[in-house]
């Protein structure tokens, strides 16, 4: 058990290092110190679900749908367009240091329903947390829910660092050229991330 356990955490932080909208969604709230809490809850509560789901199978009923596949490819794609277009508009607005480390403008539901939409508009939660730790965890017999136990505690860990070890960059970022550089960077990134959607990689 204890070997499924240690495997699944390497595994799901593995996965969730990479930069990506919900990632840096977090990161940025953070930073405002907007809503801290309720958005790593979300994350997850979030991860929860997707992970269990594929311990229990997902990934095998996944595989005989890949039509639904196919629709959250172009959907997502389609999603991080937007989503990189705003980080992109916002690097070339943002004017003050109040905007980069001063409250958020948007409420408690705003984020919350943000979070969710950059969580399960995302293609790749499907293909990799679900369908990659599915798989791998169906491999460990009776020790898959340990395995999944330790998937689901590398990502709450790095969801609570990522959130509130932000707060140590605030000098950082108290900068407005700090801020528009990294909007630039999330820009560029989420239009990386719809081009290789889209190509199908």
């Amino acid at each position: 058990m204890t070997a499924a356990l240690i495997a699944g955490f390497a595994l799901s932080l593995s996965l969730i290092l990479a930069i990506g909208a919900q990632n840096a969604f977090v990161l940025r709230q953070g930073l405002r110190r907007a809503h801290v809490g309720a958005v790593v809850a979300v994350c997850c509560l979030s991860e929860a679900v997707l992970i269990f789901t594929g311990v229990a199978g997902f990934g095998a009923i996944a595989a005989r749908a890949p039509w639904a596949i196919e629709a959250m490819r172009w959907g997502g794609a389609a999603f991080l367009v937007v989503y990189g277009l705003r980080s992109l508009r916002a690097a070339l607005t943002t004017t003050g240091a109040l905007e980069a480390v001063g409250p958020a403008r948007q409420g408690l539901r705003t984020a919350i329903a943000t979070t969710l939409l950059l969580t399960w508009a995302n293609p790749h939660v499907y293909l990799d947390t679900v369908g990659l730790i599915g798989a791998v965890a169906a491999t460990y017999g009776e020790g898959r829910w340990a395995f999944g136990a330790g998937a689901l505690s590398a990502s709450v860990l790095f969801f609570v660092a990522l959130g509130y070890g932000a707060r140590g960059l605030a000098p950082v970022f108290a900068r407005p050229a700090a801020w528009r550089a990294l909007d630039a960077m999330v820009g560029a990134t989420m239009l990386a991330l719809a081009v290789k959607l889209a190509l199908g990689a």
